[in-house]
This record gives structure tokens, C-alpha cells and sequence, in this order.
């Protein structure tokens, strides 16, 4: 679907467009027409290019897509929702619209909380989950002091809001460093021509209006979700879950501690997870090989039978 002044020129002609209530940008990685299809679902203020590192070194078993949430990379909203609950909508319709069938969604952040609430609530339409640092409920543990603060200051409407205007002052480039200081360990490791991507799609938001609001709806709304007490419901749907699960997690993760990913697999024993050491909240692109070792070795293990079910057969593209 063309959009009027949004050329896809600068991410290499994987631009790809739907119709689902309003114009939804995806990024087609290609992969394997007789491999399984694996749907990457990225965080809080991230975007489809978040799978940029990571794409190639899953595309030799795969066929992996991955989706702007509304609010995010190349979706603006344009009157849609940016809440949890709406974006778990929209990949649905994702899902339904392109494949029609089950498909492996892969999901860091929040990405990995809409993907679990999507398992809960259409397991005909999702075979397994790989979840890398997901948004999950909050667990009594020492908070990150950096990464509270700015939480506290996103929940207060009027300073979350005065707060990304400020930011908005800043450069495409300064904007991508900063985000990405706080998701990784060292920020270096992230290949170049991938950060070139991020900044990219950094460029081209800064034409979008509407942008800070998106953000802190989508915010909040994680934060509402992820509190247990609020919304206990949450904790319930990841335990209905009957799909093979993968969880990796970053042991330096600042966003989401490991404490809370041990604390749902312990309430959650046919998951699988795997802790990273020295990686932050995003090892898909920080640790691109290593992450992707583990996910192909899933696939051809526990995660087996997701991988027969979700075929690239029925991908309507």
C-alpha cells in the first residue's frame, strides 16, 4: 500500500504495507517459502528495524516479518489506539490478514507482552512464543534508579509530556544513542549499518505529528498491565498459555529485571528460559549470534512442533 510521503527507499525495499483500520508499515525479511513463519513484535518506542541484526541470522529456517505497532517506526495512529490491548488487536488482524493460520510471534519488551496476551487470547493463531526481555509483572526487587524516575516522570501526564518535547528538540541521532545507552549494556556492539537503520526511521519520524502522545498512551498502558494488583489478569493469561514457550533474557536488563523473568518461569514450568549474561534488554541486537544460536536450537528442539505447524505455505504475500 503507497503512503503518500513515506519512501521506503532508506530500509532497502523491505517496506511492505497493510490496510488494518489505517496504513500499517511491516518489514518483509524474507526467508525460507517452506520454513515457518515467525512474526517479530518490537518494544515500547521501538520499531520493526529493532530485527534489522538479528533478521539474517534467522532467515536461512525462517520467514520472518516483523510489524510496526501503531504509534511506532512508520504506523502513526491516525486515530487509532496506541494501548497494549489495541496493538494486541492489531496483530491479530496482522496475523490474519497475511498468513490466515498459526504462526511463531517473537516478541521483545513490550512487543513480548502483546505477543503472550495474543497466545491468550487466539492460540489457534499463534504455535510457539519467543519472548526476549519481555514487559512481564512486576516482582518486588531493587528498582533501576535511572529507569524509575523516567517511568515516574512518563506515568504524570503533564511532565511525561513536557518531558518528550523536550526530547523531541533533539537530534535523529542523539535520540537513537540515548534510547539505546538505556536498553544496552554497550551500545557499541550493535553492528553500524544497523544503528544507520535506526537512525533512519528516526529521521523519518520526526515528521509525524501526534508522536509524544502515542508514546505515553502506550506507556501507561504497559505499566497499568504489568502491575499485578491493577491487573492481575495478566499473570493469568501467561499461565493459560499452552503453546512451547522460549524466554531469553539479558542478566543486566535495566527495563525488565531477570528477577522477574525467573519469577514467571517458576510459574510457568514448560517454558523454557535462558539468561544471557552481560546483555542488556534487547539482545537481539546487541547480541544478535548468540541470541539467534539459541533460537535455532529451540527450533529444532523444543520449539520443533511450533515450527511445523507455523508454515511459510499459506503466506499471503
Amino acid at each position: 500500500m503507497p503512503v503518500p510521503g513515506q519512501n521506503s527507499a532508506p530500509l532497502d525495499g523491505r517496506s511492505r504495507w497493510i490496510d488494518l483500520g489505517g496504513p500499517t508499515h511491516y518489514l518483509d525479511f524474507g526467508g525460507r517459502s517452506d520454513g515457518p513463519v515467525v512474526v517479530a513484535v518490537h518494544g515500547l518506542g521501538g520499531s520493526s528495524v529493532n530485527w534489522a541484526a538479528i533478521a539474517p541470522l534467522l532467515t536461512d529456517r525462517c520467514r520472518l516479518l516483523a510489524l510496526d505497532l501503531a504509534g511506532h517506526g512508520l504506523t502513526q495512529s491516525l486515530g487509532r489506539s496506541t494501548t497494549v490491548a489495541a496493538n494486541r488487536a492489531l496483530l491479530h488482524g496482522f496475523v490474519q490478514s497475511l498468513i490466515g493460520g498459526p504462526v511463531i510471534v517473537m516478541g521483545n519488551s513490550m512487543g513480548g507482552m502483546i505477543s503472550l496476551l495474543e497466545a491468550g487470547a487466539a492460540p489457534e493463531m499463534v504455535s510457539g512464543l519467543i519472548l526476549v526481555d519481555p514487559a512481564l509483572p512486576m516482582v518486588p526487587v531493587r528498582p533501576d534508579p535511572t529507569v524509575t524516575a523516567l517511568f515516574a516522570l512518563y506515568a504524570t501526564p503533564l511532565v511525561g509530556r513536557l518531558l518528550l518535547s523536550r526530547r523531541r528538540q533533539w537530534t535523529p541521532e542523539a535520540a537513537v544513542k540515548a534510547t539505546l545507552s538505556l536498553c544496552c549494556v554497550d551500545v557499541t556492539r550493535i553492528p553500524a549499518d544497523v544503528m544507520a537503520q535506526h537512525v533512519t526511521m528516526a529521521h523519518r519520524r520526526t515528521k509525524f505529528a501526534g508522536t509524544e502522545k502515542d508514546f505515553l498512551v502506550a506507556a501507561r498502558s504497559v505499566l497499568s498491565t504489568a502491575n499485578y494488583v491493577r491487573s492481575p489478569s495478566y499473570r493469568r493469561t501467561m499461565q493459560s498459555i499452552q503453546a512451547p514457550v522460549l524466554m531469553l533474557h539479558g542478566v543486566r536488563d535495566r527495563l525488565v529485571p531477570l528477577a522477574a523473568a525467573r519469577a514467571a518461569a517458576r510459574l510457568n514450568p514448560s517454558w523454557e528460559l535462558v539468561e544471557l549474561p552481560d546483555i542488556g534488554h534487547v539482545p537481539q541486537l546487541e547480541a544478535p549470534r548468540q541470541t539467534a544460536t539459541v533460537i535455532m536450537d529451540w527450533l529444532n528442539s523444543a520449539g520443533e512442533p511450533a515450527a511445523r505447524v507455523a508454515t511459510a505455505g499459506r503466506l499471503i504475500v
